[in-house]
Parts: structure tokens; sequence; C-alpha cells
């Protein structure tokens, strides 16, 4: 007896990684994100803390995030802390509020309308770890 894999029922997604569509999908929220923090005004205060280049951030967030939202966990066993690597910034309540603005728009503009859902529970907590930044 064989198996039509053509018409066996797929597993429903079970991490917030996989709901949203994987590192393609994060990698275009975090292209969103460093895009609104270049380009708008709103958020200059924060685009003056990061280098010229931000090619290397897109890349960093991006794997940050697979991570964070059950996906492949390169960035947390690299043995990086998102914490100990933005203490030297020196984070105040403006700059806090300009990240989460900026990555407010760019999840909800990439996530926000195919999963509503985990879009808000990722802001949730996002806004969480960028409060606990400030200083």
């Amino acid at each position: 007896m064989t198996t039509d894999t053509a018409t066996a029922p797929t597993a429903p997604a079970t991490t917030p990684y996989e709901r949203i569509g994987g590192e393609p999908v994060l990698r275009a929220m975090v292209d969103r994100f460093y895009d609104l923090m270049d380009g708008d005004p709103a958020y200059a205060q924060l685009r003056a803390m990061h280098g010229a280049d931000l090619a290397a951030m897109r890349t960093s967030l991006t794997a940050f995030l697979a991570g964070f939202t059950g996906g492949p966990r390169d960035w947390f066993a690299s043995g990086k802390c998102v914490m100990s690597l933005h203490r030297p910034m020196g984070i105040d309540a403006g700059v806090s509020a300009q990240w989460i603005g900026a990555m407010r728009r760019a999840v909800e503009e990439t996530v926000g309308g195919s999963d509503p859902e985990i879009a808000k529970a990722m802001l949730t907590v996002l806004e969480q770890m960028a409060q606990g930044m400030t200083r």
C-alpha cells in the first residue's frame, strides 16, 4: 500500500514563525522597520544611534526575530543577548517610543493583515522588551 503525499493533510502551523510565513516574512518586516527608521523623520533620534550601513543590523534582527518567534535559534546559539547589546546605547524613553512606533508599523504592515493575533502578541512582547531597555 502506498501513501499519496499529495492528498495527505498538512499539519497546521504551530509556531508564530510558521504562522506568519517564516524567514521571508520576518525579513520583509525587518526591511520595512529599517526603511521607516532610515527615511521617516519621526525616527531621527533612533536612526542617529545606528551606523551608516544598516545591512548587518537587518540580518541580525531577522535572525533574532526568527528565534524569538519559534524558528531557527542561530542568533541565540551564538551567545548574543539583546539586552546586553543595547545597554551601552543609553536608550531613553523617546528612543524606545520611536523604536516601538517603527516596529508597530512594520509588524502591522507585514504580519497584521495575515495574522492579527500573532501581530498583536509580537507587539506586546516587543514593546515590553523595548521598555525594558529604557534607562
